[in-house]
């Protein structure tokens, strides 16, 4: 069907009659690029578009949205109003998506509650701000912020792209006594895909090559082992960029450096510590300036991604590109030690 060599010649099984689909221009969607057969992604043209902003979603919903659902519900502008600060609220605490679906459903299930109460014979007159959001819509489904209160050592904020947008993703690592045959042990969890092992692994072995440029005592590497977890362990993770992210937290775990909870980042990482470009930068940086971070480190090679990002998010985030993970951890953590009995001296 979608040959432009062969489908002039296009035969209709279940009918059996032939059809000429040469002058057919076939537009199809999808959510996730990896489950289309290689052999149909091959023969499209493949036009990424990108989710929207919160603002974008704020305007979407006071032009269209809610103006659509009071006219299903029979309800009047002057009945019910939705104002910025309600939408936004719903948002941030109601949805998580790239697109507007579930805004457009959390707007109509207030109208509906109104519309019930209209029709038992009450009057209204009513705007939905932040406070009457959670009245209708019962409490918060999702957090403002995943920040942490204090900079911690091995917790790393992360970025990640998923089919409803950008996510914050947190890493954590911490050393342990006793690892298996007197080397160093290697713990991975929270669901993680194969690239994603690798990528850990690829951290680990990074860190250990310069832990004398990082002040890790070398006992560490004997007779011990290290915990990689990231949350959310219902959920399956996979993909390469989160590599300096796990690199970052097994660096501060390792030579007892807190990190800067006010730093996300994004990117994979080599053996070499070179930080290779990804995917996805503008949903990410939204969902940095979102979780209220104030800095995002991405990789150089993706500095021709930052015109896609609205002006206004620019200006209120700091974003810096790295080559190298030592770059990184220069940006990422702090360079006072926190005492542990484990981190016994510092190498000189």
């Amino acid at each position: 069907m979608l040959d432009p060599e062969q489908n002039k010649d296009f035969a209709d099984h279940y009918l059996d009659v032939p059809f000429d689909l040469s002058k057919v221009f076939f537009i199809t969607t999808a959510n996730v690029l990896d489950t289309i057969p290689p052999a149909l992604r091959d023969r499209m043209e493949i036009i990424p578009i990108s989710g929207y902003t919160e603002e974008e979603k704020v305007e979407i919903g006071l032009r269209h949205l809610a103006p659509r659902q009071l006219r299903e519900h029979g309800l009047q502008p002057d009945q019910l109003q939705f104002a910025r600060d309600g939408l936004q609220t719903m948002i941030r605490g109601y949805t998580r998506e790239a697109g507007v679906r579930g805004l457009d459903r959390q707007i109509a299930t207030i109208a509906r509650k109104i519309a019930r109460r209209i029709a038992s014979g009450e009057s209204f007159q009513l705007t939905i701000d932040t406070k009457m959001v959670g009245e209708f819509l019962g409490a918060v489904k999702f957090s403002d912020s995943l920040k942490e209160e204090a900079d911690e050592v091995g917790l790393v904020t992360g970025l990640a792209w998923t089919e409803t947008g950008g996510e914050v993703l947190t890493v954590e690592a911490t050393v342990m006594e006793g690892g298996q045959d007197g080397q160093l042990s290697l713990t991975l969890t929270g669901q993680l895909g194969n690239v994603m092992q690798e990528s850990a692994r690829t951290a680990l072995s990074f860190v250990r090559s310069h832990a004398r440029d990082l002040s890790i005592n070398p006992s560490l590497f004997v007779g011990h082992s290290v915990h990689l977890h990231v949350p959310a362990g219902a959920i399956p993770k996979d993909g390469p960029s989160a590599g300096i992210t796990m690199a970052a937290a097994l660096a501060s775990a390792l030579s007892g450096r807190p990190v800067n909870r006010e730093v996300a980042m994004t990117g994979e990482v080599t053996l070499r510590g070179r930080v290779l470009p990804i995917g996805g930068l503008k949903e990410k940086v939204l969902a940095a300036h979102r979780y209220g971070v104030t800095t995002v480190l991405f990789p150089r090679q993706n500095e021709r991604d930052l015109e896609e990002i609205p002006n206004e998010i620019r200006a209120e985030l700091k974003l810096i590109p790295v080559d190298r993970m030592e770059e990184v951890l220069n940006l990422a953590l702090h360079q006072e030690m926190v005492e542990n009995r484990l981190l016994l001296s510092k190498v000189s």
